[in-house]
């Protein structure tokens, strides 16, 4: 869920404190701001919809943003 996503980045974004992290640090901003968005949340809305009318979720047709790793945070 996109809460705990948040959740899961910014706690990640507080162990990075080297110069060389801090590229890292600002994508990672970034993307919170993606998920914070109405653009983002509308979208994922209408996803959710759509999915739950056909009662399934294929991994293949999760939105690229979904399906991505970030580097060093926790999988579960």
């Amino acid at each position: 869920d996109t809460d705990r996503a948040l959740v899961l980045l910014e706690e990640y974004c507080k162990k990075l404190k080297k110069p060389e992290e801090q590229q890292l640090k600002k994508a990672i901003r970034k993307v919170m701001g993606i998920f914070k968005s109405n653009l983002f949340q509308a979208l994922l809305g209408s996803f959710t919809k759509k999915a739950t009318r056909h009662g399934t979720i294929p991994y293949s047709s999760l939105p690229a943003a979904v399906t991505y790793d970030v580097p060093g945070c926790p999988k579960d």
